[in-house]
């Protein structure tokens, strides 16, 4: 028995048709292309026969995909089997997908048929579907709740019929792993012919069992698993691919199982899905969720600062993901903070990250998460509290479309004041080289980041730069409804840093007159 499973994404089928996860016709294409990126083996792209829509997308998802083996859904009849091969003919590898309910519960309500007359319309169907694709996929919907010897008896005659995949849906997510995979099991040991085919299953979420029903399925000889990306489909969605992928992957010593799947594609597939149809995956979600690979609580932050395999089984690397995270709140240690005022530009002795630290907590009782913002406010306002060497006393720029941007600035050192002029590519630039001038001290400017800390129109912009003066980085930081102003005081408050850490004694040149 071979040791590689099939991955049979039904994304663009199963998922799609879920309230709320319609997609375009671009779209899906789309989302094709990205699924044939990540190394799928099979892509269900429709149900041809439900809509045109449906229909023109399968057509040309066939016609532009290569490497990928393109299915299209049909029910047990010959219009549906036709509109179905309509559509994937141009396929380079083509399989038509058909299927019909077994268990007695749908027989009577939903086909009102009997078991023979559902055995000899699978075999029908088969066969016809046989005629133009050579892979032909059967499913027996609602496999689970059927008797297993009719269910038995079913896969054995589609197999004869042609049927190259056999596909044992849990359609309504009922079955739980220890029986789903003894139907496996019996299907195994019962079908004669069943070594003719591939054992597949579709495992719905309903009791939130789809991905490890389909685990106990290939620990019991099913070699497909059909799945979706972030686990869409109907009512609670089907098995995820992200999750039994990186099951695979993780655990790989104790099943011994591999897949064709680029797990370092898995959070872009991810990502592309929730923006084309508008919905995110809960924080929570296994592998892709916002939290999988954040951490708050101090211990273990502590832990993953040490080692991250303490706190992490795999890394966020492996799904395409680039870093955990340390999320800074009220359970966060003093290991985070320090490593993340390090990655903010700080180095904090002992008594400094004691103070801060003690205002942090403080803050990180009344909000859920404490921003980077929040640990620059701290360092400014409780620790960081430097003489200002320069105060700003005005600033007024010049500036438009047919304008070169000039600014003025005049700055107050104890009780001289000084002003210079100086122009820029900018407004803001023209601003820090009038400073420049002034200060006689330059920089480069390496970061520069504005938001506004308040909403409306006339909100307040807060503005973030770095500059870097001699192979050090200095942080300045202001706030001003006007943004040229915040602009022009976060980099004097930078300059003022960097005075006042090198212990200069401000100078000016002698051409910069004193008002």
């Amino acid at each position: 028995m071979s040791d590689r499973i099939t991955i049979f994404d039904t994304t663009l089928r199963d998922g799609e048709q879920a309230p709320g996860f319609s997609m375009t016709f671009d779209q899906k294409i789309q989302m094709a292309k990205q699924l044939e990126r990540l190394g799928v083996d099979v892509i269900e792209a429709g149900f041809p026969i439900a809509s045109e829509g449906d229909f023109e997308s399968v057509k040309q998802i066939s016609k532009e995909l290569k490497k990928t083996t393109i299915a299209g859904l049909a029910r047990t009849t010959q219009k549906d089997i036709d509109r179905a091969w309509d559509a994937l003919k141009y396929a380079k590898h083509p399989r038509i997908h058909t299927f019909v309910a077994t268990s007695d519960i749908h027989l009577e309500h939903k086909l009102k048929k009997s078991r023979d007359e559902v055995l000899a319309m699978a075999v029908e169907a088969v066969k016809y579907a046989k005629n133009l694709c050579d892979e032909v996929e059967f499913s027996a919907e609602d496999a689970v709740r059927s008797d297993i010897q009719f269910l038995c008896q079913v896969i054995e005659a589609v197999i004869d019929a042609g049927a190259k995949v056999v596909n044992i849906p849990d359609t309504v997510g009922y079955s739980i792993p220890v029986e789903f995979g003894e139907i496996i099991r019996t299907i195994t040991e019962k079908v004669p012919n069943i070594h003719k085919a591939v054992i597949s299953v579709h495992c719905h979420n309903d009791l939130g069992l789809g991905v490890a029903n389909s685990l106990a399925a290939i620990q019991n000889g099913a070699r497909q698993v059909e799945c979706t990306i972030n686990g869409i489909g109907e009512r609670a969605g089907n098995a995820s691919l992200e999750e039994f992928v990186m099951v695979l992957r993780t655990r790989k010593s104790l099943l011994d199982l591999d897949c064709n799947i680029n797990t370092r594609e898995i959070y872009r597939s991810s990502q592309l899905l929730s923006n084309l149809t508008g919905i995110k995956v809960q924080r929570n979600k296994a592998i892709v969720g916002e939290n999988a690979f954040a951490h708050e609580a101090g211990i273990h932050q502590d832990g993953m600062l040490k080692n991250p395999q303490t706190y992490e089984i795999m890394t966020p690397e492996s799904v395409g993901i680039s870093e955990s995270s340390l999320v800074l709140g009220k359970h966060s240690g003093r290991h985070a903070l320090t490593k993340r005022y390090k990655e903010l530009g700080y180095e904090l002795s002992k008594s400094e990250l004691d103070k801060a630290y003690q205002t942090f907590t403080h803050l990180a009782d009344k909000k859920k998460l404490v921003y980077d913002a929040d640990l620059i406010a701290i360092v400014r306002d409780e620790i960081s509290k430097i003489p200002e060497a320069y105060l700003m006393e005005s600033v007024q720029v010049l500036s438009g479309s047919h304008l070169t941007p000039t600014a003025t600035v005049r700055l107050k050192i104890n009780d001289e004041v000084y002003e210079d002029s100086a122009i820029g590519d900018g407004p803001v630039d023209a601003a820090c080289k009038a400073i420049d001038r002034i200060t006689n001290i330059s920089g480069k400017l390496v970061h520069y980041s504005i938001q506004a800390v308040t909403i409306g129109k006339d909100a307040m912009g807060e503005v973030l730069i770095k500059l870097e003066h001699e192979n050090r980085q200095y942080n300045g930081q202001a706030a001003s409804t006007d943004v040229i102003e915040a602009s022009a005081k976060a980099y004097l408050s930078a300059v003022n840093r960097i005075i006042y850490t090198k212990g200069l004694v401000p100078t000016q040149e002698e051409n910069i007159e004193q008002p």
